[in-house]
């Protein structure tokens, strides 16, 4: 084989790996003699149009979902050591946020949606109810009733 037809097959696979992960994308391929470069190159090259864009947010998301589990009994509670854990609380909202860690919390009274930025579902959840935020995720908290929650980081 030789050298320039390798190039080509790596070409043709790194082209092969785009459209895998942007299946939309708007491609073209040009001969590389029509590009200019400080060296001759030759075969072909996969160019990306200036005018193509590449939404991430509508990707398939990239980790694990908000989990709530709704109204849990008293045993699940006291199992976690819920009502020994900090507390926190704000009013009527909007904000974003990143965890650098993953969070449990136990809602207290309140009415919250979340709302990752990374394709992931979206979550509701109010007083009595128990949510674990992954790790990694940001996202934007919509606090539509005033917030009073146990939490913790682990």
């Amino acid at each position: 084989m030789k050298g320039s037809d390798a190039v080509s097959l790596v070409t043709l696979f790194l082209g092969l790996l785009f459209f895998a992960a942007f299946p939309t994308a708007t491609v073209a391929f040009s001969p590389i003699s029509q590009i200019k470069h400080s060296r001759p190159l030759t075969g072909y090259t996969c160019i990306v149009p200036s005018s193509t864009s590449l939404n991430m947010s509508t990707e398939t998301a990239v980790g694990p979902e908000i989990e709530v589990i709704s109204k849990p009994d008293k045993e699940f509670l006291d199992k976690k050591g819920v009502f020994s854990w900090g507390t926190w609380g704000c009013g009527v909202s909007k904000f974003p946020w990143t965890y650098d860690s993953s969070e449990s919390c136990y809602l207290l009274k309140g009415q919250v949606t979340v709302t990752p930025t990374d394709g992931r579902k979206p979550a509701t959840f109010g007083a009595g109810d128990f949510v674990t935020f992954p790790a990694g995720m940001s996202c934007t908290w919509d606090v539509s009733e005033a917030v009073q929650k146990h939490f913790m980081f682990f």
